[in-house]
């Protein structure tokens, strides 16, 4: 028989988005409801396909909720599947494992949570399909859940539903809970893995069976960028056709701007403009969110010594002029330089050439970097314990060299403009 279902996972509703307070004119409503609103088109989605079932692979919240409200809305937005005859069916996942949720709702009727338990297996006879899923007990779930797993029942279109890092390649970032292999999950000879866990979409393999993670439904921050939503499978005498959906609210982005031919912020915000009308020209919604990073050697670096933020208010500047985008620009990053010869400047006699030689003898040596630094701050008393980490004796020796080539670009953009130097400022202005 044919028939449709949803695949998703980390929906992480009501997930805090914390310190946007601190951004000066953020959206921030839109922010905070993203998550329940990209919910709601998940199951309008659902609705309007038709679909017979809505699978959601842990990690629907983000660790127990404030209050009842998180909890009411999932609950409203699954009685509205129910409603339209689509069956749920749920994994928890480390988020919103066993012991993680402690508030308790009335279930809903047509809505299945597996148990943590043990794998359990259900069945729907007049599909032909089975199901096989295990919910986390407890946040951390070191054991490969997959392999206690059944076989699939022959002749049946077998799905099997497993939050897990599956393995360190597909993990990234992500913590390593219900580890697996591919080998593994494919030695149960079912049609469909649906995963949840890892926040990035990926198609792991295409059949035999199709393993899919289908990555977070709303992004949350900076560094979930890109697309997000769901995946839509159709199937057809038990062949698959799957689509990702796009469903997000907000879309987060990272975009670098070369300064390096930019001498004013005139000429910023003319770049950066385009760049943004660039990139999100074919796509006017949902809300751009982007962290922009200015880089590269440049007159801008000088202006922005002589008057911090004026290049961020460039950036946001250009957001604001932009026609028929949704765009807010969270922060603005900094890698400047200013424009000088270091070769010709390391070699006068002066205080800036001294910085410029000792930047140069400490980049190619760990122990002489760290063993200058210690000296140097030896006396520096002793930091609060919330800032132990950001202490300069905790810090290895790549990090003290970022630290010490960005004093040593602050030091050089505020250094007086030479003749040559000035000569081409007023060529580029």
């Amino acid at each position: 028989m044919d028939f449709k279902f949803i695949h998703a996972a980390d929906l992480h509703i009501d997930s805090p988005m914390r310190g946007l307070s601190a951004y000066d004119g953020a959206p921030l409503e839109r922010l905070r409801s993203a998550t329940r609103q990209t919910l709601i088109s998940l199951v309008d989605l659902a609705i309007e396909e038709q679909v017979a079932l809505v699978l959601y692979v842990g990690d629907i919240f983000d660790g127990d909720w404030a209050d009842f409200h998180t909890g009411q809305f999932f609950r409203e937005q699954n009685v509205r599947l129910v409603r339209e005859g689509i069956r749920v069916y749920i994994v928890k996942g480390n988020h919103d494992a066993e012991s993680q949720i402690t508030k308790v709702l009335p279930k809903v009727e047509g809505v299945h949570i597996f148990d943590h338990k043990r794998c359990e297996s259900q069945e729907i006879p007049e599909l032909k399909v089975a199901l096989h899923g295990q919910s986390f007990k407890q946040r951390a779930v070191t054991d490969d859940l997959a392999a206690d797993y059944p076989v699939a029942k022959e002749d049946w279109f077998n799905i099997g539903l497993l939050h897990t890092c599956l393995t360190p390649e597909t993990a990234g970032t992500h913590l390593p809970y219900a580890p697996t292999s591919v080998t593994t999950l494919a030695s149960k000879g079912y049609d469909y893995f649906a995963l949840g866990h890892v926040h990035q979409r990926q198609v792991v393999r295409e059949d035999s069976p199709r393993i899919v993670f289908p990555g977070n439904l709303q992004g949350r921050h900076a560094n979930e960028p890109g697309t997000k939503g769901c995946e839509l499978v159709t199937v057809r005498d038990g062949h698959i056709e799957s689509q990702h959906v796009s469903l997000e609210r907000v879309r987060w982005h990272r975009l670098a701007i070369d300064a390096t031919d930019l001498a004013n912020v005139d000429m910023l915000a003319v770049a950066c403009a385009a760049q943004l009308q660039a990139q999100f020209s074919d796509a006017p919604e949902p809300l751009h969110a982007v962290r922009v990073k200015v880089h590269g050697q440049s007159e801008l670096a000088r202006i922005e010594a002589a008057q911090r933020g004026t290049v961020e208010a460039a950036v946001r500047a250009a957001a604001q002029d932009l026609q028929g985008l949704d765009v807010w620009i969270e922060k603005v990053e900094l890698e400047l330089s200013a424009p000088v010869d270091r070769t010709e400047l390391a070699r006068r006699g002066d205080a800036l050439s001294e910085v410029v030689r000792l930047v140069d003898e400490l980049a190619g040596d760990d122990i002489a970097v760290l063993t200058w630094v210690r000296a140097e701050l030896q006396d520096l008393k002793e930091l609060p314990v919330e800032l132990t980490s950001l202490a300069p004796a905790s810090l290895d020796a790549d990090a003290l060299r970022e630290l010490l080539a960005d004093a040593e670009a602050t030091v050089l953009a505020k250094m007086p403009v030479g003749k040559s130097d000035q000569t081409k400022q007023e060529k580029a202005t």
